[in-house]
């Protein structure tokens, strides 16, 4: 039989979703599983885009432009200017979600052999991403004990190289929650410049921001030329099976490269993209509510996890997780364990290992990712389970 590539033995298989056989044989013998593993919002998409999706009335399925559509590429220059962002809508390419829009910045930037450095622990798929695009992933090491702040500059300039070309922020933060302040982003500009980087911004979280402003690559003066901004409806519009996301950028160099690159895969979604465009008319104070309800959870789920005796959780600026440090000896056997072994009145918890979100060898051990995605109802459950859970483990540090 022919071998496989090595990109595909190479790429990684989801750490936020090995875990899911274990889960299911849990829900089969009857046990309530409180799913804090993955960050699929138990908010209602807003009816009105629903509904435009219902209502389109066309006779053929048409392909799109391959930069999306016109109409909605237009709406969003409003959206972006409400954050203080002044683009042109030819300085947008949507992409079949923001996973398609972090691949084509790479491919766009990035020769085959190049580095990027992202702050970890980082959102897991960047590293499929990269082996996708024949880049090297440089991980700079954040730690829990500070709340995951941007480590200093002379951390990022120790591993630049001839072959780095950009660092990768998210910024609000996925794993761990954490707000870039603006003094912080102004490092990153400065590293950027003085070495001639790229800096990719992934986005996604920008209107939850609960202890502090998001300040968007985009708002840096004199970075036109650095900055690459990845973004999607999906977690701003509770719209995960949308699969719209966007490119955005100043740099017309990378624009014209990223259009290749959609060219290629012809368009975006165009059910979807009509509810994208939907979404972008919601009315101003549509986020008022869902963030206050999202801050609600937050603010719960760090106050449980801290009363329990030897967990530790920083307070998360923003997004909808957080990272917890656990009295255990691996994340990794204690969340298997937790779903395998594991009730407490008939329940358990469904937890993201941290481990998968380093790229150094050894970190995140006694870390655990939560995503407070559930009613608070839900989380009080799951973190009176929890307690319940880290008394009894056989593994505790």
């Amino acid at each position: 039989m022919p071998n496989i590539s090595q990109r595909g033995q190479a790429m990684p298989p989801s750490p936020i979703r090995k875990l899911v056989p274990y889960a299911e044989a849990a829900k089969k013998k009857g046990i309530t599983v409180y799913h804090l593993n993955i960050g699929q919002p138990d908010i209602e998409t807003p009816k009105p885009v629903l509904d435009a999706v219902r209502q389109s009335e066309f006779k053929i399925l048409e392909y799109s432009h391959s930069a999306g559509n016109e109409s909605y590429r237009r709406k969003l220059t409003g959206y972006y200017a409400k954050f203080d962002i002044t683009v042109d809508h030819t300085e947008i390419i949507v992409t079949t979600g923001g996973s398609e829009a972090i691949l084509f910045g790479f491919m766009a930037c990035l020769n085959p052999g190049d580095e990027v450095i992202i702050p970890e622990p980082f959102y897991a798929n960047y590293n499929g991403f990269a082996v996708e695009a024949n880049v090297n992933v440089v991980p700079v090491t954040s730690y829990i004990d500070n709340g995951f702040a941007l480590p200093p500059i002379g951390e990022f300039e120790k591993l630049i190289t001839p072959k780095t070309r950009a660092i990768l922020i998210c910024n609000p933060n996925n794993p761990t929650g954490y707000l870039y302040s603006r003094a912080e982003m102004e490092v990153l500009k400065e590293i950027c410049l003085k070495h001639n980087l790229f800096l990719f911004s992934d986005e996604a979280y920008r209107e939850f921001c609960y202890d502090g402003e998001n300040i968007s690559a985009l708002n840096l003066t004199g970075m036109d030329n650095h900055v690459v901004v990845f973004d999607t409806i999906s977690k701003r519009y509770s719209a995960c099976g949308g699969r719209i996301g966007a490119v955005v950028t100043h740099n017309r160099e990378i624009l014209d490269s990223v259009m290749k690159f959609a060219q290629a895969r012809l368009s975006p979604p165009s059910f979807a993209q009509i509810a994208a465009e939907a979404a972008v008319d919601l009315p101003d104070d549509y986020f008022d509510g869902i963030k206050a309800e999202y801050q609600a959870r937050r603010d719960l789920l760090v106050e449980l996890l801290n009363r329990i005796p030897g967990v530790f959780c920083p307070n998360p600026g923003g997004a909808f997780y957080a990272i917890a440090r656990l009295p255990i000896d691996n994340a990794d056997k204690f969340c298997q364990w937790l779903l395998e072994s594991f009730s407490h009145e008939g329940q358990t918890v469904m937890l993201a290992p941290a481990t998968g979100f380093y790229a150094t060898a050894g970190l995140g051990r006694q870390e655990v990712r939560l995503a407070y995605v559930l009613n608070r109802e839900s989380i009080a459950k799951a973190m009176e389970t929890l307690a319940k859970a880290l008394e009894v483990y056989p593994g505790k540090a």
